[in-house]
Order: C-alpha cells, then structure tokens, then sequence
C-alpha cells in the first residue's frame, strides 16, 4: 500500500492485506517485520530514529506510532481541530518529531510527536516540509491533457513565497505521484504520464530548491495493475528515489536518480 525509508537508506513496506510492516536493509533484504493493528493502514512515515506513524483514514481513523522494533507507542484519533474529513487524508509526514497528516494535497496538521503525544493545540504548515529544513512545497495541475503543472515552494524562515515554476511535460497528466525533497534540498517531482496509444510511464523531475530550475529527470515505468496503492515511490536522503513496480510476478523495489 504505501513504503517509506529511514535515514540509514532501509525501505520499510506497508502490507495492508497481512497487516505489517516489512522493512528490508540496504542489501534489499526482509530484516525486520512489525504487526499493525490497525483495520485499513494506507501509508507511513518513519522518522531519523526509525520510529513509524502508519495512517489509517478509513477504518480506526487514527495514527499508531511504534518504536524503532515495532512496539507500539500509541494511537491517536485523527478527527479534530483541522481534520473535519478524514477521508480527504492524502498522507502522514514526520518533520523532526512532529507527525503532520496532509488536507486533500495542501496544508498539514499536526496530529502530535514521534512518541504518541497528541498536539495541544493542533498547528498547522502550508506545504510538506522540505527534508534539509528551509521551505514547504506544493504542486498541481495545471492542464492535465497539455501536460502543464507547477511546483512552489514557501520560504520556512520568513513565510515568504521563494517560486512557482511551471511544468511542461508534453504528455497528458493522469496524476501527480510524487513530491518531496532529499537532504541536500533537491525536489522531486513525479507524474504518471499517458500518450495515445495506450502508453504510460512516470516522468520523474528533478529541481533545484532556489529558482526551481529542472536540473534532471528520468523515466520510470508505470505501475498499471488494478489494485489500489497509496504512494509508490519514496526519496532517499542522500538523493535518488525508490519505486515499489508491481507487476504480474510480484513488486521489485527499484532505484533511480535524475540524469
């Protein structure tokens, strides 16, 4: 359903059909597997530490935070001051020790920390925060069948606007699949791309964090298989992005970087 990775470069999957998480090493091997407890887990976040706040916006609406081994912490409810709706959901974040979940692809409550403490009161971000600490991003669609989006981003220190630069993919955009940031302030940009006949790929770019001038990008393959995932690809810290592909004979998790 979802994967994320830790600050030691280890991929951590979410299971929702056997209800755990599977982490594997930077060797691509399972090393560890924790229990969720949780009826409709969709996504994750795993802090520098290795702790996890898994998301479920369906079921239990609540996130359950559990330790680097898997124990759990807690479990807070997700309704409240900032969250009518839990179904508009789209993700959980971690920030430091903050636990932030994103309304419908723009600003992010803060739910509590990476221990199981609720936030009192609940603040709110205008974007997800930048992984090297100096800015909060967003993105849309512009014209998804000319294939033009955009990507800002506000300034952490001052709240002041640093860009808007706009996209032009020449394809039509089925949806947006990624965004975020490495330690080193590069931003990632992914989109599911489709062109007539009946080809599709994700279109990965990536920018720099001042002006956000392209500076690279790559072609991934599209995952097109019915069943229902909640994010497919994560950022490594140290640049590169990891793509769960699914396909017929199972999922491989792949690297890739922008050329």
């Amino acid at each position: 359903m979802s994967l994320a990775h830790d600050a030691k470069g280890r991929v951590y999957v979410l299971d929702q059909v056997n209800g755990r998480v599977v982490r594997h090493g930077v060797d691509g091997k399972a090393d560890a597997t924790s229990n969720i407890r949780l009826r409709s887990p969709q996504d994750l976040a795993v802090a520098a530490d290795g702790s996890m706040a898994v998301l479920d916006r369906l079921g239990d609406k609540a996130i359950a935070f559990y330790d680097e081994g898997g124990a759990l912490r807690g479990q807070l409810p997700l309704e409240g001051e900032g969250v009518e709706e839990t179904g508009l959901l789209t993700g959980v974040f971690i920030d430091g020790k903050d636990v932030y979940v994103e309304r419908e692809h723009g600003a992010l409550v803060n739910i509590g920390d990476t221990a199981g403490n609720p936030a009192e009161p609940r603040k709110e971000i205008p974007g997800r925060p930048t992984r090297d600490g100096t800015g909060f991003l967003n993105a849309g669609i512009t014209d998804a069948m000319a294939g033009r989006a955009w990507v800002s981003v506000i300034d952490r220190a001052t709240g002041d606007h640093r860009f808007t630069r706009e996209l032009r993919l020449k394809a039509e955009i089925r949806h947006l699949q990624l965004l975020d940031s490495d330690k080193g302030g590069t931003i990632y940009f992914a989109a599911e791309m489709h062109q007539d006949p009946a080809e599709e790929w994700i279109l990965l770019t990536c920018l720099d964090s001042l002006k956000g001038i392209p500076i690279g990008s790559a072609v991934l393959p599209a995952n097109t298989l019915p069943e229902e995932t909640f994010r497919d690809l994560t950022v490594l810290d140290d640049g590169g992005v990891v793509l769960a592909h699914r396909t017929d004979q199972g999922v491989t998790y792949q690297t890739y970087e922008c050329n």
